[in-house]
């Protein structure tokens, strides 16, 4: 029997990090240097949103939080360990994000996957900087096991609804090479957005029909019928 893929699906130090998230959220504007950390993360993502990865710079995080320059230094080494924990924060956000879209379909059906890609791009355009930062970062720190970890329990995400669309709860090599399809795709659909470059060729896109067309076409001899 396919298992539905809910938000009860998240692991345990996920279900925390959105509780966490919730509840920062409904206090956002009222720091307080009790919790300096979140504090720092968050001033930290609105850089990483404004500038970019490569203009952020620990002394305007502190700033922007109103705390010292030697604040950050109670709780992160270095500029990197702090950018690290805005990508794992974004990584997170965007792997229950793909949870929550795809709960309102069943699986095996071209709707989740669909709904994955949707998603992604969007993920890519509200959060660009943070978009940039996560496989900019990631890619500079392969060594990390918290990205990989995270990096790779998306894919399997993905893997696991192409395996579900064939009918089966076992992931095979096929699956596998057609969720990269799927990822590849989505990847640079959303790069190309957010650089811009769709708005300077002569071409009328519509992102939710084409990630449909792409769903069917990747996926056209493994979706079960109704």
């Amino acid at each position: 029997m396919l298992e539905t893929l809910t938000l009860t699906s998240l692991t345990r130090s996920e279900r925390q990090w959105i509780m966490k998230t919730d509840h920062k959220s409904a206090k956002r504007g009222s720091y307080h240097h009790g919790d300096l950390r979140t504090q720092l993360i968050e001033a930290a993502r609105v850089l990483v949103e404004e500038k970019g990865p490569e203009q952020f710079s620990v002394s305007e995080a502190c700033r922007l939080a109103g705390v010292s320059t030697a604040a950050p230094y109670k709780h992160f080494k270095n500029k990197e360990e702090m950018l690290q924990e805005v990508c794992l924060q974004g990584m997170h956000r965007q792997r229950a994000q793909m949870i929550e879209e795809v709960s309102p379909h069943a699986p095996g059906t071209l709707d989740r996957i669909v709904a994955l890609g949707r998603v992604y791009v969007r993920f890519a355009q509200e959060e660009p900087g943070v978009f940039r930062l996560m496989f900019g970062f990631a890619n500079e720190n392969d060594d990390d096991e918290a990205l990989t970890e995270l990096g790779q329990g998306t894919f399997k995400l993905v893997q696991q609804e192409v395996a579900w669309c064939r009918g089966s709860d076992e992931i095979n090599d096929q699956d596998i090479q057609r969720a990269f399809l799927l990822w590849s795709f989505v990847h640079g659909l959303s790069f190309l957005r957010i650089d811009g470059k769709l708005s300077r060729v002569d071409l009328s896109i519509d992102v939710e029909s084409t990630l449909t067309e792409i769903a069917r076409r990747v996926l056209s001899d493994a979706v079960t019928p109704p």
